[in-house]
C-alpha cells in the first residue's frame, strides 16, 4: 500500500486507528512528516505568491508609465530601463518623508513606517542584486505590456531581463552554435 503524504489522508488514516498513538510509533511519524510537509508546502505558497504580486505591481507600474508618457516610443535603452525601476523605487519615498516629518522628536518609529522603510530597502536590495524586469529594449515585448490585461498568465509571453544597479549594458542575447 502506498505512503499518504498529503496531510488530510494521513490524519483520516490515523482516527481510524484503535486507541492512542505511541510517541515512537509508525503512525505518529508518518503524521508528523506530513504536518511537516504541509507547513513547507504552505510556506512556499505564501512566499511565491508574494513574489508574484510584487513582480505584478512592478510590471503594472510599468504598462502605466508607457501607456501614458511614452505613447510614442516603442524601444527603449538601458538607461530607460533603470529609470523606470529607480521611478518604481521612489513611489513611497513623498510618504516616508510624511512620516518622519509628523514622528515627534523622542518617540519610537511608527509600525507603518517601519514596514515601509522595510519595503523600500528590500526593493532597493533587490535592484542591487537583480530585478526581473520586463524586456522593453524589445519592440515586441513593448506592445504586449501596452495590450496586457494584468493578470499573471499574461506575462508568460513577455521577454524579461534582470537588471542590477551597476549593470553597463544589457545582457546579450544567446547564440546558438552549430557544427
Amino acid at each position: 500500500m502506498p505512503i499518504a503524504h498529503n496531510l488530510n489522508k494521513v490524519s483520516k488514516n490515523v482516527s481510524k486507528a484503535t486507541g492512542s498513538i505511541h510517541i515512537k510509533g509508525r503512525k505518529f511519524k508518518q503524521l508528523n512528516r506530513a504536518t511537516l510537509r504541509d507547513k513547507k508546502i504552505t510556506s512556499k505558497k505564501a512566499e511565491s505568491l508574494e513574489k508574484k504580486q510584487r513582480d505584478m505591481l512592478l510590471f503594472k507600474f510599468v504598462q502605466e508609465v508607457l501607456n501614458t508618457e511614452f505613447k510614442d516610443k516603442s524601444q527603449f535603452t538601458l538607461d530607460d530601463m533603470k529609470l523606470l525601476i529607480e521611478s518604481f523605487l521612489a513611489r513611497f519615498d513623498d510618504e516616508l518623508e510624511e512620516m518622519k516629518k509628523d514622528k515627534r522628536p523622542g518617540r519610537p518609529v511608527s509600525t507603518k513606517q517601519k514596514i515601509l522603510q522595510e519595503k523600500i530597502n528590500h526593493d532597493k536590495q533587490l535592484y542591487q542584486t537583480g530585478i526581473r524586469f520586463p524586456d522593453i529594449s524589445d519592440p515586441h515585448t513593448v506592445e504586449r505590456i501596452r495590450l496586457w490585461n494584468g493578470s499573471s498568465g499574461g506575462t508568460t509571453v513577455m521577454k524579461f531581463v534582470f537588471i542590477s544597479k551597476s549593470m553597463a549594458q544589457l545582457p546579450v542575447k544567446e547564440v546558438s552554435m552549430k557544427e
